[in-house]
């Protein structure tokens, strides 16, 4: 299948997994796996926690091998007993954006999109679904 005719059918599998999945009865990226936290996240989480952006890296984060702010543990300290973010509203950009299974990034950066695919049942069902 070419590019195109990949992407033209993502929304429609995006949407299927979506109904087939409820992310709050997984959670399983939350559990095991950091998103970057970009300055503009930090800032805008920051200011809803009302802490100072340096009071909430030294608390909540740190940098990884490649230079990235992550959580310090897993799973995610926002992370609330019933699997809902507490944060959700002013969640991380990679937070807002994952599983990308409605983007190009799910065919360019191949390496993450399979190991997403091991633990997040919505990128296997777009994955198992987008070559039929």
């Amino acid at each position: 299948m070419n590019k195109n005719a990949a992407l033209k059918r993502l929304p429609k599998l995006h949407e299927e997994a979506f109904e087939k999945v409820d992310c709050l009865d997984c959670a399983r990226c939350c559990k095991n796996y950091s998103p970057r936290f970009k300055m503009p996240d930090i800032k805008r989480i920051s200011r809803y926690l009302g802490m100072k952006e340096t009071v909430f890296i030294e608390q909540y984060l740190r940098q990884d091998d490649e230079g990235d702010y992550v959580v310090k543990s897993s799973p995610c300290v926002f992370l609330g007993e019933n699997n809902a973010c507490q944060i959700y509203d002013v969640r991380p950009s990679d937070c807002a954006r994952f599983p990308y299974t409605n983007e190009d990034v799910l065919l360019k950066r191949k390496n993450i999109t399979l190991k997403n695919s091991e633990f997040c049942p919505i990128v296997f069902y777009v994955l198992e679904n987008l070559f039929r």
